[in-house]
């Protein structure tokens, strides 16, 4: 099958690589149809995480037909159109059984040392990963392997478009987390750094969820006119406004209840990890401006993807004004459903994300339009 192979530093390349196979008996098989580009993907993109390799298939984020089934698996037929959660998970070990899917201990093929090193225990799989992170091939391909198929793949309601369901894959779910983990409610004011997908459908979950203002800060207008005209809520422009003054202003003096990071790391250039998971020093401008903007007594979530130590954080601002910080990677099982049928009843709106549409054999030009943010880009969502 054609796949989207990791080549090296920002290369990328359409190769063929083998076809999935059924290798136990809760497995199934996918036909993508959709799968996007994801913010998670650049640092792995740019070789600034260690363990990839030529040939390592990209991709978290898709939606697709089942073809072959495990003799396990009872949820799913084939023909049936499902959209599968990022997050690898088992769905029966302990942390599976509190709903933190994320943190499976049976969801990681290979990855247990690597992540035990970088972070005091292994965390769940994820496809598009290097072996010592996970070891599942990508969705940037024909087909993929779905492990735990009836805890991970879910049936797309017939209203639901591809273009809309492919977002619950990943990037909905991590928004609804944020809006949860920050226990938006009604009366909330909400802040959210970053209009990417997850910022603006961390902002959307916020609306869904009741919170009275829900601010999105960004630089970048087609974004923040996406806010305005998609999101139902309100964009600031950060190159012009002195932006916790202005959260102070909106929120009668005290700032956000709620303030959600979702821009993610801004490493150093590549080589700074050392060849270690979590070896290098990431850098939170945006986290750091939402702590010092929360309002006292306040939550601040943390959304974005990071992977080591950061530099200069503001404990004595989290102490002192008696802050929550909670982050996690995205549970996703919890939320998929619910969010499949808010999108059928057209309560939770997707498809604009998707501003390029390329077949698979253009993906490293998709890649460089996201990276570079060019042409409007906020995903580019490929068709193999």
């Amino acid at each position: 099958m054609r796949a989207l192979c990791w080549e090296g530093v920002d290369a990328l390349a359409v190769r063929q690589v083998p076809d999935p196979e059924l290798r136990n008996a809760h497995d199934m098989i996918v036909r993508v149809r959709r799968s996007a580009t994801c913010g998670a993907d650049l640092p792995l993109l740019g070789g600034r995480i260690p363990f990839l390799a030529a040939g390592d298939v990209l991709g978290h984020e898709f939606l697709g037909e089942v073809v072959e089934v495990g003799p396990e698996v009872r949820r799913h037929r084939v023909d049936d159109r499902v959209v599968v959660c990022a997050a690898v998970a088992c769905g029966a070990c302990w942390f599976c059984r509190q709903g933190l899917f994320a943190c499976c201990d049976n969801g990681s093929s290979t990855g247990a040392a690597a992540t035990e090193s970088a972070w005091g225990q292994p965390t769940g799989g994820c496809y598009g990963r290097p072996a010592p992170l996970g070891g599942f091939a990508g969705s940037h391909a024909e087909y993929v392997r779905v492990p735990y198929a009836d805890v991970g793949a879910f049936t797309v309601p017939d209203p639901v478009s591809d273009d809309r369901a492919v977002f619950a894959s990943d990037a909905a779910p991590t928004g609804w987390m944020g809006a949860e983990l920050g226990e938006v409610g009604p009366g909330d004011v909400v802040a959210v750094w970053g209009a990417g997908a997850v910022g603006q459908l961390t902002a959307r979950s916020a609306v869904l969820r009741g919170a009275a203002r829900v601010i999105v800060i960004d630089r970048y207008d087609d974004r923040l006119r996406m806010v305005d005209r998609h999101v139902g809520a309100e964009p600031l422009n950060y190159q012009y406004v002195d932006v916790p003054a202005e959260l102070r202003e909106r929120s009668g003096g005290r700032g956000p209840d709620v303030c959600v990071e979702a821009v993610g790391m801004e490493p150093e250039p590549p080589g700074l990890l050392g060849g270690r998971l979590g070896g290098g020093a990431d850098r939170p401008l945006a986290l750091r401006e939402a702590v010092h903007a929360c309002r006292k007594g306040g939550t601040v979530v943390v959304l974005g993807t990071w992977t080591g130590f950061v530099d200069a954080f503001p404990l004595g601002a989290v102490m002192n004004k008696g802050l929550t910080v909670r982050s996690a990677r995205q549970h996703g099982q919890r939320w998929i459903p619910m969010l499949l049928d808010r999108m059928a009843r057209d309560e939770l709106r997707t498809e604009h994300l998707a501003t390029h549409r390329l077949p698979l054999e253009r993906g490293a030009d998709g890649y460089a339009l996201f990276r570079e943010r060019a042409d409007g880009c906020v995903r580019a969502v490929f068709s193999p």
